[in-house]
């Protein structure tokens, strides 16, 4: 009878271990989902970089050279190997002002866009002399498929990329108005291109340029964490573009946003990132994808549990 009335609490008690120790690992799997959604609501700080370069083809990009239609990549001029997006002109036998642009398909308002480069090689057989190390950002662009096929520049912001020569003092970031007009200090600009605060970049080194754009407020230039230049009220006006539909081109215009793409001028470059931030979105703090860093409101974008 001893025996018989100590096994049935020995027995009862690993039953009950073994109900404490699962609901325990319920109790612990739940805490850490629990946490795991905290920590994703909790981080509205945080930075989303959407890569527009995805490092193995041009899926997304569409290639307008001028004299050529759009798509009709000519030379193989933008082209994708070792992971990097290359422009290139080993197809050509002179450049004749094939000024080409690779646009993403999207449009863009409120945003950061980050290009990390850097320049490579000889510049192509009768390349401009201004030409030499000497590329860009377009922003606020008009539509690819509004382009002339004999187009030069589309209607755009350039943010001018230039490279060093290894002895002249060459701003970089600077900004150019191709068939548009800008104010800086409260005054347009007449200058075609502006130079902007920044050192001269040498040789064949990565360099990384950020463009903050607000609409038509403010566009502001950044290179190692510094403004270089910063400007508004973009618009459509000014000359340097050639060949356009005149239809596009509405002088006085503002300029909120629109395409953005890369530019071949002559001289061979590479880019190894292509990444956006967007500036828009969902500033509702009960979101799970609000974020604090927005600077206009679109809650349609807005996300609850």
């Amino acid at each position: 009878m001893t025996g018989i009335k100590f096994a049935l609490p020995i027995r009862y008690f690993f039953k009950l271990n073994l109900i404490i120790m699962k609901r325990s690992l319920l109790y612990l799997f739940l805490s850490t989902f629990i946490l795991s959604i905290s920590i994703a609501q909790e981080s509205p700080d945080e930075e989303e970089w959407r890569q527009l370069f995805n490092g193995e083809n041009l899926d997304g990009w569409h290639v307008k050279i001028t004299g050529y239609e759009l798509d009709d990549n000519f030379g193989n001029t933008f082209r994708v190997e070792d992971g990097l997006m290359k422009v290139a002109y080993d197809g050509y036998e002179s450049f004749d002002n094939k000024f080409g642009h690779i646009f993403f398909e999207e449009s863009f308002s409120y945003y950061k866009i980050a290009v990390e480069y850097r320049f490579v090689g000889e510049q192509a057989p009768n390349g401009p002399g201004w030409a030499f190390r000497n590329s860009g950002i377009m922003i606020h662009g008009q539509p690819a498929n509004t382009m002339e096929v004999d187009q030069n520049f589309p209607i755009s912001i350039e943010v001018q990329l230039l490279g060093g020569d290894g002895e002249k003092n060459r701003p970089n970031a600077n900004v150019c108005t191709p068939g548009t007009e800008i104010d800086m200090n409260g005054e347009m600009v007449k200058a075609h291109c502006t130079n902007s605060k920044s050192e001269t970049y040498h040789g064949d080194q990565w360099v990384r340029v950020e463009v903050i754009a607000m609409g038509d407020s403010l566009i502001s230039h950044v290179i190692d964490g510094q403004e270089v230049i910063a400007y508004n009220n973009p618009r459509i006006g000014g000359g340097t573009v050639s060949n356009f539909d005149s239809a596009v081109k509405e002088d006085g215009k503002l300029l909120t946003g629109g395409s953005i793409s890369l530019q071949s001028e002559s001289h061979p470059i590479e880019f190894r990132k292509v990444e956006i931030m967007e500036l828009e979105g969902c500033t509702d703090p009960k979101a799970k994808n609000y974020k604090s860093y927005y600077v206009k409101s679109d809650n349609s974008k807005c996300v609850y549990d």
